[in-house]
């Protein structure tokens, strides 16, 4: 392991904005922040949004700009990653953004039944082998963990440059009779176009390192929104 990474580790296991749970700790369905996010750790009651597999936390912390009175928790694996946003959220003093690092996994052990508003995916990885199906993070069995602490009338946002990630997520929004809020197969091409102004364009207009990659190369970004 690098030494920037080991840095990282030491600093982001120092952060008040970042938790850090055990293996123990993510098994265990009782994890004692669960049901007591807002009031204990973000020290509000203000709804709380996630977002899966946030890498460096650059879209949880641009969400948290536009949406000051909405807490962001992003969720990964990678420590090294998460630093990147978690340092950014604390040098502006952001307080309504928070990282976890857990496994995806276990995200069930984590909220309680209506505790979470909205859940956002940004550019995961498509997982195109068949073996690895259920690992697609719009997987019927990951959607149905998500369905256990997500509000009623609360939705999934995927945003992505997987035409394979796309239809597959459109296929299971389908199979399950998801009622499917907003669908594009390129949001600069034509969802976005002329809306300027809207919450909406601010939200999508929000690029990470790896979209500007993608558009760089000439990819288009692919959008769905669905109540589950």
């Amino acid at each position: 392991m690098g030494k920037d990474k080991l840095k990282r580790f030491a600093a982001v296991a120092k952060y008040e904005n970042v938790l850090e749970p055990t293996w123990e700790e993510s098994m265990n369905q009782e994890y004692y922040l669960k049901g007591r996010w807002a009031k204990e750790f973000f020290k509000n009651e203000n709804p709380i949004v996630l977002e899966l597999a946030c890498g460096g936390g650059e879209y949880t912390v641009g969400l948290a700009r536009i949406h000051p009175k909405t807490n962001f928790l992003g969720i990964d694996i990678k420590g090294n990653r998460i630093w990147k946003g978690a340092t950014i959220a604390l040098e502006d003093k952001l307080k309504n953004v928070g990282f976890l690092r857990t496994r995806i996994d276990f995200i069930e052990n984590f909220f309680t039944e209506n505790e979470i508003s909205e859940i956002w995916i940004t550019f995961p990885d498509p997982q195109k082998q068949t073996n690895r199906a259920r690992k697609r993070l719009t997987h019927t069995m990951f959607i149905d963990r998500y369905r256990k602490f997500l509000k009623n009338q609360g939705v999934v946002r995927l945003k992505t440059d997987s035409t394979f990630l796309y239809e597959f997520t459109k296929n299971v929004i389908k199979d399950n009779n998801f009622s499917l809020k907003i669908d594009s197969a390129d949001i600069y091409g034509e969802l976005l176009v002329d809306q300027q102004d809207s919450m909406l364009y601010r939200e999508l207009d929000i690029k990470t390192f790896y979209e500007k990659k993608w558009l760089e190369e000439g990819k288009l970004i692919k959008y769905l929104e669905f109540e589950i």
